[in-house]
């Protein structure tokens, strides 16, 4: 009789806690997530989204405050923060940063020399010495600097080991100089952007002709585009459009921009990553970016640090126990 009493209604709620937590890196919830009907899950994601975007929108706060509150400053420095590989983020950010988008328009009519100032304040010319083009692109640098005092990196701040090819830093440093040397009103095409072939179409950008037979310099390869494909523009989509939507939206207070932000994400495809394919196995299988996204958060800022308490799905599943 007293284990019945001592079984209460918080205890019960403390096992069901506990019992989540104990196998959240295994996402043990995934069974009741897939269980749900398209309404449910759609209320859980949402929430999700929400969490997820108001982290972002930090990011995006911290950067327009050092861009002195200039939404096309703001706009680059995210835009070099997501082009890379996690591993070489703040080296992007940092070349951004001593490079800035003032420079980059002023110069923007000859792609060549916006080509130069990031590969030499990159600090990564200093890797290839016998190559007629990083040749160029270093005399046309040491002009380019003195006239804009800009300061070279170290190339060691960047991590090249195990890089892929394709996502090398001088083949995305490359891509975004044609990237920016296309108009001035870059940033307002990407709130234009409504679906996934607007971003594609947007981001999808070929480096200058050089980079056909290069991957890196002085080594040539096959002849072909070095185009940034479709599964790097959808994540940068997902990354920096979307977020700087919202975050824009928020600033300007325009409901039409933040659902346009919303609305993108469930019209860009799921990402493909070890979280996304975690919960696949688990049986919840995203149909879109907005749903991938959700995911991610649960990962990430649940999952990972065992806050099943303050988990919104944790949440609906003690409540259902309690009521049962």
């Amino acid at each position: 009789m007293n284990g019945a009493k001592d079984d209460t209604p918080e205890r019960a709620v403390r096992r069901t806690i506990e019992r989540l937590e104990a196998r959240a890196g295994e996402h043990a919830c995934g069974g009741f997530l897939a269980s749900l009907d398209e309404l449910q899950r759609t209320e859980l994601f949402t929430a999700l989204i929400f969490d997820r975007l108001d982290r972002k929108m930090r990011t995006v706060e911290a950067l327009r405050a050092e861009a002195a509150d200039n939404w096309n400053q703001t706009f680059y420095l995210l835009y070099f923060r997501t082009l890379g590989d996690r591993c070489n983020q703040e080296a992007y950010l940092e070349l951004a940063r001593r490079v800035p988008y003032k420079i980059v328009l002023r110069e923007r009519k000859v792609p060549h020399a916006v080509e130069a100032m990031l590969f030499g304040a990159s600090g990564l010319l200093d890797l290839y010495h016998n190559d007629e083009y990083t040749l160029n692109l270093r005399r046309n640098f040491e002009y380019l600097a003195a006239k804009y005092e800009i300061r070279p990196m170290e190339a060691a701040a960047w991590e090249l080991a195990e890089i892929r090819p394709a996502n090398h830093p001088v083949l995305r440093l490359a891509q975004a100089a044609e990237f920016f040397t296309q108009d001035e009103f870059i940033m307002d095409r990407a709130m234009a952007c409504r679906r996934e072939e607007d971003v594609r179409t947007l981001f999808g950008i070929e480096a200058s002709d050089y980079w056909r037979t290069h991957f890196i310099p002085g080594a040539e390869s096959d002849a072909r585009p070095k185009r940034i494909g479709a599964f790097k523009a959808n994540i940068i989509g997902i990354n920096l459009v979307v977020v700087l939507q919202f975050a824009y939206g928020s600033y300007t207070r325009s409901e039409r921009l933040r659902d346009s932000a919303l609305s993108l994400l469930e019209n860009l495809p799921a990402e493909d990553n070890r979280y996304i394919r975690e919960w696949a196995a688990a049986g919840v299988r995203p149909r879109n970016a907005f749903e991938s996204q959700a995911l991610l958060q649960l990962s990430t800022e649940y999952c990972a640090r065992q806050r099943c308490a303050a988990c919104p799905v944790g949440r609906r599943l003690v409540k259902i126990f309690a009521e049962t």
